[in-house]
């Protein structure tokens, strides 16, 4: 069984999403698009939150928010505690959010992030594991805050 991938948009990011939907589906990934359709003007948190709670669930196991600038997006995709949304612009980027902090959805901006570049963050996102071991014990604190003292 292949991995479950949750995509989502606004619209400045529809025709990114499109292209990676497309190249996620030539990889032998399961897409789970939640939108939007068209380029008309949406609010991305409405599809940040849908994303999320797409991971929430377990409908899929990973995640790809895209916005204009991937920022807004990612931090409404982060309000939902069982994901850690990182922005990333390039493959090491996405590389360490996957080993140091289990990133299980990507944020990227279509206005900042060139097709190839999305594509080669995406992959590096989905073939990088977590490396765990000192990282598993801050990757539990950002649900779980302890005292540092």
């Amino acid at each position: 069984m292949s991995e479950r991938i949750a995509i989502a948009s606004d619209h400045a990011a529809v025709e990114l999403k499109s292209l990676l939907v497309e190249h996620l589906r030539a990889g032998g990934y399961d897409v789970l698009d939640l939108g939007p359709e068209t380029a008309d003007s949406v609010d991305y948190p409405l599809f940040g939150y849908k994303l999320a709670e797409a991971i929430a669930s377990g409908a899929a196991d990973k995640g790809v928010a895209l916005c204009g600038s991937g920022i807004g997006i990612s931090i409404a995709v982060n309000r939902n505690p069982a994901c850690r949304c990182a922005r990333v612009d390039e493959p090491l980027s996405a590389t360490l959010a996957r080993q140091h902090n289990d990133a299980n959805v990507i944020a990227m901006g279509a206005r900042l992030t060139g097709p190839e570049m999305a594509k080669a963050c995406l992959d590096a996102f989905l073939t990088t594991d977590f490396l765990g071991d000192r990282h598993q014990r801050r990757v539990d604190q950002l649900s779980n805050p302890k005292d540092p003292a």
